[in-house]
């Protein structure tokens, strides 16, 4: 298990630093321009220890109303938030805004840490204490343990580090055993290093040498080097903070930039369209509307977007609802990822949503039952939020190796659910997977188009495949066809035959109308003897059935007709007493030309070229040169 992510949170000049200091003498303000003014702008970070054996590391984040963005991405990844209020002077309206944006994010634990209680009466503290559980009251981090400190005198650190402890041992993790996913926080060059990235390891684990990929660019790398919170390292796991330097297109420092996402698997795709249920915050005084620019946060990105309500109604304070978001710029996303939302003007976090659909089909308005399997996306049990994620990809299906991303489930999860979706009738390709709801309508798809082409035609002995493909929608992905197809014969509702499939039991007969049909095919191929009409040239009531080849190729069968050439049929009597009478009267002569056939078949020349190949190819007659001989009999 990697290192627990330990954020700070809170107002400018509530000693967030100071306090980091306190707790593991490290100095987070790392750039001159903090040291001059006193104040984070970067993120810093930092590394505890604490007796349990347990290791923090410690993302200082920005306090000012500035960087609300810079601490946006600071909290992203985080385990455990400490909260930063100033024993001086209460909780201020930074502190609410660090809060919403925590609680948006989805942060399953919180400590808060009075700072500078030296410097306050009793009394005043137990004022400050009250505001801050009424700051909790009515979110997750109620009741949260609140720890009075002093950085200067080194007051409470020991109960807030137990503090942390316990929230720790709470804290959910992500697992090793994932998709790797490290959103960078800040991207530098050191001399003779090259390009180094740095984020906290989201999911999956880092190896030093690993071809891995910096997206949106789409740019190839390879792993230099690892260090993990400041050790060089082999390899690094979900939830350290890593340091990676960077080799190939993506160590260029001019391509790669803070924002960007590094990743192993190559089935992470760059997104310009997010599918979230948003909800307002509760004291906002803005309305989401349609249409409306918003700042969107997604780990360490920021990227502008278009929203697009999915519902009637705009959504107000407190309101939660369905939107897509149009991005201005792509950026990696997966289910379940928390995002936060600002105004575009002026700029204040207004809500925050969760990823249902990372590149999902453009909606513009959902019914009940896409809501339904919207919500299970995010609320159901591991095998329903995969069965919800294939049913919403509909005909297109989902590539086999994204159903982490669009499950939000690790890859074997993924597999295991996949397993007991199989079992309940979802379709698996040989790069795609379509779900349950997708895998029925296809199979009635199939097995009607089947039943109807059988009925239309019943002479056939199998229905070519490529028929029943056609009977599937424009917009089906290539492999849905074959992959029902498959599933049918192997249940045993379909039969593979002769190039084709039909249903069990299936027999080739004749109904009255086709009788009647074959009979007046027959007398129309041999009413003229060797010079039959073909197939075009057919009288119309027979050349428009939609069974006339069917109809040709039992006569064919039964052998009363013989193909001479492509669209010409002769009646086999006809062919074999004409191939008597070439023998008998032409047999021993060499280079016959067509006058001496013509004379012994009595046709024309439209009809005398297809018999000379037709009998060339039984060797009745042999092609030398101009002539032909016909041989002994």
């Amino acid at each position: 298990m990697g290192s627990v992510i330990l954020g700070t949170a809170g107002h400018i000049d509530h000693g967030k630093t100071s306090l980091v200091r306190a707790l593991t003498g490290t100095d987070t303000d790392r750039l001159k321009e903090e040291k001059e003014r006193g104040i984070t702008i970067e993120l810093g970070f930092a590394e505890l220890a604490t007796p349990r054996g347990l290791h923090f590391g410690v993302v200082d984040v920005p306090g000012h109303e500035a960087f609300v963005r810079a601490m946006v991405a600071g909290a992203t990844g985080m385990h455990v938030v400490l909260l930063v209020v100033a024993a001086d002077e209460g909780v201020m309206p930074q502190t609410r805004e660090h809060l919403a944006i925590i609680q948006l994010l989805g942060v399953s634990e919180l400590v808060v840490a009075l700072t500078k209680c030296d410097a306050v009466e009793p009394d005043w503290l137990e004022l400050v204490e009250a505001d801050v559980d009424e700051l909790l009251e009515g979110t997750p981090y109620r009741g949260a343990s609140c720890v009075a400190t002093s950085a200067a005198r080194g007051t409470g650190l020991d109960a807030l580090v137990e503090a942390l402890e316990g929230a720790a041992e709470r804290a959910r993790r992500a697992e090793e055993e994932d998709l790797a996913r490290l959103p960078l926080d800040r991207v530098f060059t050191i001399q003779g290093t090259g390009t180094v990235v740095t984020g906290t390891l989201w999911s999956g684990s880092l190896d030093t040498g690993a071809k891995v990929r910096v997206l949106p660019e789409d740019l190839g790398a390879r792993v230099r080097s690892l260090q993990v919170h400041g050790k060089g390292a082999e390899r690094a796991v979900a939830g350290d903070r890593v340091a990676v330097a960077l080799t190939g297109e993506g160590g260029d420092r001019a391509l790669v930039r803070r924002g960007a996402t590094l990743v192993a698997s190559p089935e992470w795709r760059p997104t310009w369209m997010l599918t979230a249920r948003v909800e307002m915050l509760g004291d906002t005084a803005w309305l989401l509307e349609h249409n409306q620019r918003v700042h969107v946060h997604l780990g360490t990105a920021e990227v502008l977007a278009r929203v697009a309500l999915l519902e009637r109604e705009p959504l107000g304070a407190g309101v939660r609802g369905w939107v897509q978001l149009r991005l201005e710029e792509p950026l990696v996303a997966r289910a379940g990822d928390r995002l936060v939302l600002r105004a575009y003007s002026p700029v204040t976090t207004i809500g925050g949503g969760v990823v249902a659909e990372p590149n999902p089909a453009k909606r513009t308005r959902i019914d009940d039952d896409a809501r339904w399997l919207l919500d299970r996306t995010l609320d159901g049990s591991e095998e329903e939020r995969l069965a919800a994620a294939l049913d919403l990809a509909g005909w297109e299906g989902v590539r086999r190796g994204a159903l982490a991303i669009v499950s939000g489930l690790t890859p074997s999860r993924a597999e295991e659910a996949l397993g007991r979706l199989v079992s309940n009738g979802a379709l698996v390709g040989p790069s795609r997977v379509f779900g349950v709801g997708v895998a029925a309508r296809a199979r009635s798809v199939a097995g009607a188009a089947v039943e109807a082409a059988q009925a239309q035609d019943a002479l056939r002995p199998a229905v070519p495949l490529s028929e029943v493909r056609g009977a599937f929608p424009a917009w089906a992905h290539d492999e849905v066809a074959n992959a029902t197809l498959g599933s049918l014969t192997q249940r045993g509702e379909l039969e593979a035959t002769d190039g084709g499939v039909r249903t069990p039991g299936f027999v080739a007969t004749m109904t009255p109308d086709q009788e009647r049909a074959s009979q007046a095919l027959l007398s129309a191929l041999t009413v003229e003897g060797l010079a039959p009409p073909l197939v075009e040239e057919l009288p119309e009531g027979l050349r428009q059935r939609a069974d006339l080849r069917s109809l040709v190729r039992r006569l064919e069968s039964i052998g009363e007709i013989r193909s001479v050439a492509d669209g010409l049929y002769v009646s086999t009597r006809e062919l074999d007493a004409a191939a008597a009478r070439i023998r008998a009267e032409l047999g021993g002569r060499t280079g016959l030309g067509p006058a001496e056939f013509r004379d012994v078949l009595s046709v024309t020349r439209k009809h005398l070229i297809p018999l000379l190949n037709y009998f060339d190819g039984l060797g009745v007659t042999v092609r030398q040169g101009e002539g032909r001989d016909v041989p002994a009999a």
